[in-house]
């Protein structure tokens, strides 16, 4: 696949691009989620509009030799140094914390989990592996800022794209997803690597398939306030990290 017209939109401006891709993922997940209402079967096109997405930029990146620069590779980084990653686990477990239940027929199911781990790609490439890697070769401090409160601010997206969410929640999920921004782009600052942040990306969000909605305001509240605080403590704790090891250095 020749990608001409994107090699040069990057080479000229890689910021631009990436602006380009984070507007492109937005509108075509959306109309992925309103035809896949419209039709009544949950993710039915938005499932082949990630896949597609997602193979075009990973032949994008493939193709131009910057899978390694854009955090698709192995961390060097010891598991130890990063707790184990179990604040992590925590966190994937949140949706399930009120019990499990099956919120889709099971063909839905799949069809959302699978968009699920497009949508965890997508968004960790473009938000981290994309924009935060390119401003930070300017600032990593505005780096970090820009890429955890556009990942937030960009979640503003569910109230138009058919996900049928209410304001308030809506505005809560703003706010830890800004939290889990700033702990994804300080996991990949220390790691140099997306894996990890990609899988627990894309775990979080599957398991929210199997989560019972008790439509509880003050609940919502709650469980919003413990994920900023997880992500926020674990993010600092790794910032501690980098600092003793900038010193040291």
């Amino acid at each position: 696949m020749k990608f001409k017209f994107l090699n040069k939109i990057y080479k000229k401006n890689s910021i631009l691009f990436t602006i380009i891709l984070i507007i492109s993922y937005c509108i075509l997940m959306s109309i992925g989620d309103n035809l896949s209402s419209l039709i009544g079967i949950e993710k039915i096109i938005t499932l082949p509009i990630g896949i597609i997405l997602s193979f075009i930029v990973f032949s994008f990146l493939k193709k131009n030799n910057l899978l390694n620069e854009h955090g698709l590779k192995k961390s060097n980084t010891p598991p130890a140094i990063m707790l184990y990653y179990l604040p992590l686990l925590l966190l994937i477990s949140v949706n399930l914390w009120n019990g499990i239940t099956l919120n889709y027929k099971i063909h839905e199911t799949i069809l959302y989990i699978l968009s699920m781990f497009c949508v965890g790609f997508l968004e960790e490439i473009i938000f981290r592996g994309l924009l935060f890697k390119e401003m930070s070769k300017d600032n990593i401090k505005v780096a970090v800022i820009v890429s955890s409160l556009t990942f937030g601010m960009g979640h503003i997206i569910n109230l138009i794209n058919g996900s049928n969410v209410e304001l308030i929640s809506n505005l809560l999920q703003v706010i830890y997803a800004t939290g889990a921004g700033f702990m994804f782009t300080m996991i990949y600052l220390k790691t140099d690597s997306l894996f990890i942040c990609i899988i627990t990306h894309s775990l979080f969000n599957s398991l929210s398939a199997f989560s019972v909605d008790i439509n509880n305001i003050n609940s919502e509240i709650i469980t919003s306030i413990l994920i900023t605080l997880i992500s926020f403590f674990y993010a600092l704790y790794i910032f501690v990290i980098l600092k003793r090891q900038s010193k040291n250095n």
